[in-house]
């Protein structure tokens, strides 16, 4: 198992970790939490090599990606670099990129009655204000979990907050800054239930951030 114990904050700056291969040729990925090797519950950074394909899978719990750089494709379309996907629980595909591609990719990891299927190109939709100078896109809700990419413009400073349910932060650009330390484009981290920070930027920055899904006991 790695980084599996929810109740701890993990930081991990993906610009400097190495890649490891994965089961598909062309396919490799940085893992950042892992449930066992090739099952259950992940979340990886994977990078498909121009022509790379990975063979057809299903997602018993769900699938849910962030194209980083490049197009990503499967049997139902193309996702050009900043389309959010989420692949409900029962569904399947056969993923490949001609182009090459970089993806944020979380699995199993849906409530099961979670079943919407989401695209968003978000590089085509609309910032919403958000408090402060803040701009938020939202990209879906269940419950209690909320998924958003959020704008910081320069110098902008958030009031202190605690996390009911946890937060998932992966920093796209800029960079995120924090009470606890300075997180670069790349960096994931992921915050325990009723964990607290002072966040900050002196740059525009901007991050997929998640929040409210993560165990509370």
């Amino acid at each position: 198992m790695l980084n599996m114990d929810f109740g701890r904050k993990v930081v991990i700056r993906t610009g400097e970790q190495e890649w490891s291969p994965s089961p598909a040729g062309g396919v490799v990925r940085k893992p950042l939490a892992r449930e066992e090797a090739e099952r259950g519950h992940a979340t990886s950074i994977v990078r498909y090599d121009p022509g790379a394909s990975f063979s057809r899978h299903e997602h018993p719990l769900g699938e849910e990606i962030l194209v980083l750089e490049g197009i990503f494709s499967d049997e139902n379309g193309d996702y050009p670099a900043g389309t959010y996907l989420r692949n409900p629980p029962g569904s399947g595909h056969a993923p490949f990129s001609q182009l090459g591609c970089t993806l944020l990719v979380k699995l199993h990891q849906f409530n099961e009655r979670d079943l919407k299927t989401v695209q968003i190109d978000t590089k085509n939709t609309d910032w919403l204000p958000g408090i402060g100078g803040l701009e938020v896109m939202p990209l879906h809700e269940f419950e209690h979990e909320h998924v958003a990419l959020v704008k910081w413009p320069a110098n902008e400073k958030f009031q202190p907050h605690r996390h009911f349910g946890g937060e998932e932060i992966f920093v796209i650009s800029g960079e995120f800054c924090d009470d606890h330390g300075r997180y670069p484009q790349g960096t994931w981290m992921r915050s325990p239930h009723m964990s607290q920070h002072h966040p900050f930027v002196e740059h525009e920055t901007i991050i997929w951030v998640k929040t409210g899904h993560l165990p509370i006991d």
